[in-house]
């Protein structure tokens, strides 16, 4: 049975679980631990637990490693429900709101009812999800419910709005305005008991996973207890040439702490543009991970990209792993195999418009070479 943690907030650029338990049959047992170094939003961390395998992950995405590390260490719904009636509490002692400012923005005014950012405003004061299991579980589930499709949910907190990402302030405003759409009143304390009572319906996996926000390069340094213990690796780097995290999910980024505007420009990646410094990225990251490999394991990519075919991925992919990997043989364990991108973000709003575009997933036998 699907647990209903994988849907604790959309995200974009997901592996099905589907995906991850069969290369966890394939190339794990019970017992073995398990990694990804671009956790996303935790899929492989949280199935693996699931499967009775130890895991870990990284991620540099604020919102990654909140949602991530909810679904691999959840708490109680006791302990969930206690944290939100104090919050609830305090919210409506009212010491706390004469000191809560929205953004001096048209988007703010026009995204949310009145009452409602006020809620959001104090839940974003008094959240410590970096520190506190409990509130970083209720920061995840407010993540999945901050924006969306407020017509047809009674769960999203905004105007009208993609569940996946979040809309630029001045488009949202002029189509808000366009088509005469007003912010829903909606009680946030509420759907948050709601939404967690769901999330936490089932028991939960009897293993506890890691997630820390760090750069994959600095793996190795940020899980020195699983040194030399990885027997599998399942993850998708970002993509080259296809999207930006921290613009595509700049609300929430906000809800976490991070400024009220997108940030492009400055906080471009051009890692992830250029094919070159691309390759060299994932080099690095494959080094960083490679203290914690056992001296028999596997790795599982799935990757894409708007402008390389699958036979350049496989080539450079097998050359990236190669060179970081230098004290490992390195054995391709099939072609690879391909499936196309579906449910793109573009196609969201543009059905149609873009020429189809697939991923493809490889799989490596790693054997450490005896010196």
């Amino acid at each position: 049975m699907r647990s209903p943690l994988h849907a604790l907030c959309p995200y974009f650029a997901t592996f099905p679980g589907e995906f991850v338990a069969k290369q966890l049959l394939a190339y794990s047992r019970p017992g073995d631990t398990v990694f990804d170094p671009f956790c996303g939003c935790g899929t492989t961390v949280l199935e693996s637990i699931l499967y009775r395998r130890p895991a870990a992950g990284t991620d540099t995405n604020p919102v990654a490693a909140c949602v991530a590390g909810a679904k691999a260490a959840p708490p109680s719904l006791r302990s969930v429900v206690g944290r939100l009636d104090q919050l609830h509490q305090l919210f409506e002692n009212g010491n706390e709101t004469p000191n809560l400012v929205a953004p001096a923005d048209d988007f703010f005014a026009a995204c949310f009812h009145e009452s409602t950012l006020l809620q959001i405003l104090f839940l974003r004061e008094q959240l410590q999800w970096r520190t506190s299991r409990v509130d970083r579980f209720i920061a995840a589930v407010a993540l999945g419910c901050l924006h969306g499709e407020s017509h047809k949910s009674p769960n999203c907190l905004s105007n009208r709005m993609p569940r996946t990402i979040s809309t630029k302030p001045e488009y949202s405003v002029r189509w808000w305005a366009g088509k005469k759409c007003l912010p829903p009143e909606r009680d946030a304390f509420m759907i948050l008991r709601r939404l967690c009572g769901f999330r936490l319906s089932q028991p939960g996996a009897a293993l506890r996973g890691t997630v820390r926000m760090t750069d994959a390069r600095r793996a190795a340094s940020a899980f020195p207890s699983l040194r030399g213990s990885v027997k599998l690796i399942v993850t998708s780097p970002p993509y080259l040439d296809t999207t930006h995290y921290r613009e595509d999910q700049w609300l929430r980024l906000w809800f976490l702490g991070g400024p009220a505007r997108p940030t492009r420009g400055s906080a471009r990646d051009d890692r992830h543009t250029n094919n070159e410094k691309y390759w060299r990225f994932l080099t690095e990251s494959w080094s960083g991970c490679a203290p914690l490999l056992a001296s028999k394991a596997v790795l599982v990519v799935r990757i894409g990209g708007a402008r390389l075919r699958k036979e350049q991925l496989l080539t450079c992919l097998t050359a990236s792993v190669e060179s970081a990997l230098a004290g490992f043989s390195v054995l391709p364990l099939h072609a690879g195999t391909t499936t196309e991108i579906r449910n793109r973000q573009t196609n969201a709003f543009r059905p149609g418009a873009n020429a189809r575009r697939y991923e493809h997933d490889f799989a490596f036998q790693l054997s450490r070479r005896r010196s």
